[in-house]
């Protein structure tokens, strides 16, 4: 698996975020954003530059404004073409304030993008932010199936042939939801999460070997897909091998690390005769149960432990 840095063009936040354009430069269609982050450029305005971030979105909000208000036309000038010359992504000016004349002409002679927008300083940031941290999460693409079983998100893992389309089809005919077949698209959009999608060429598409491409959506009903996943557990198939010792109490825990984020896996050995859908259905069941704090094989070993000392007379 490999991952690399993402970028979105300034012009689609603009879109989804519905900015209003005051002023937008001849290469705007080329402007990519790569932060996440956004500034509040008050220390700047005030002259202060130290760990200025200029590759963030700067937003001009009510404290940011009454200060440029404050200022006398040439003083707000030098402020502003100040902030400017430091080549910043775009200025965003909230709650519809107004643009003030050395603002227009610090974007104008920059070539640098300015809006302006009715929304709040604090709610634009947090859906700016929140909508970002999606589009430029870290991401690696993994082949294998992900699939949504009573709520959880369930990445199936395995050789080539092992049975993985199969038995995600199984599931959506048993009332589950398909998000992806065959390669999964895999974003860390937190320090502890990590969600799945399909590439826009095979959403809604599952392959089965001697069938050929089926349009799950089309044949099973809207309720049978998903665009995207939280990955809840991981699940290995392996085919099974005669002899070999497999964990059948689940005491000690194992983990998938997939981006630095470690996720519930188990393995599964496939033989003929088994029914897989049945067991990633209990899987992902048990799953929701351990999260919510309660762990059957701990009970059981906690019983056990209770029978001894009975047997022992209590000691």
């Amino acid at each position: 698996m490999q991952s690399r840095k993402y970028t979105i063009k300034l012009q689609s936040i603009a879109e989804e975020h519905n900015l209003r354009p005051v002023y937008i430069p001849e290469n705007y269609s080329e402007i990519l954003v790569s932060r996440s982050d956004i500034s509040r450029p008050g220390l700047p305005l005030a002259g202060f530059f130290k760990d200025f971030e200029n590759e963030r979105l700067q937003l001009i909000g009510n404290m940011e404004h009454s200060y440029l208000d404050s200022l006398t036309p040439e003083e707000r000038k030098i402020s502003l073409d100040r902030l400017f010359s430091y080549n910043v992504k775009a200025v965003i000016v909230t709650y519809g304030l107004k643009i003030f004349p050395e603002l227009l002409a610090a974007a104008r002679n920059t070539s640098t993008p300015l809006f302006s927008t009715e929304a709040t300083t604090s709610s634009l940031m947090a859906n700016i932010t929140s909508s970002l941290n999606v589009s430029l999460a870290e991401r690696v693409s993994q082949h294998g199936e992900l699939v949504e079983v009573y709520g959880e998100g369930i990445l199936i893992l395995g050789d080539s042939g092992i049975g993985k389309s199969e038995t995600a089809i199984e599931l959506v005919k048993r009332g589950h939801r398909l998000i992806a077949d065959d390669l999964v698209e895999i974003k860390r959009v937190s320090a502890i999460t990590l969600v799945g999608s399909a590439p826009k060429l095979i959403k809604h598409y599952i392959e089965l070997r001697g069938i050929g491409i089926v349009d799950v959506r089309r044949i099973f009903g809207m309720g049978s897909i998903n665009e995207s996943q939280k990955i809840d557990l991981v699940i290995n198939f392996e085919n099974w091998i005669e002899g070999k010792m497999y964990d059948r109490l689940g005491l000690e825990p194992e983990y998938t690390e997939i981006l630095g984020i470690k996720i519930p896996s188990i393995t599964i050995p496939v033989k003929p005769g088994r029914n897989l859908a049945v067991i990633i259905e209990i899987a992902a069941m048990n799953n929701r149960q351990k999260k919510m704090g309660y762990n059957t094989a701990l009970e059981l070993e906690k019983r056990q432990e209770e029978l001894l000392k009975e047997q022992n007379g209590g000691l």
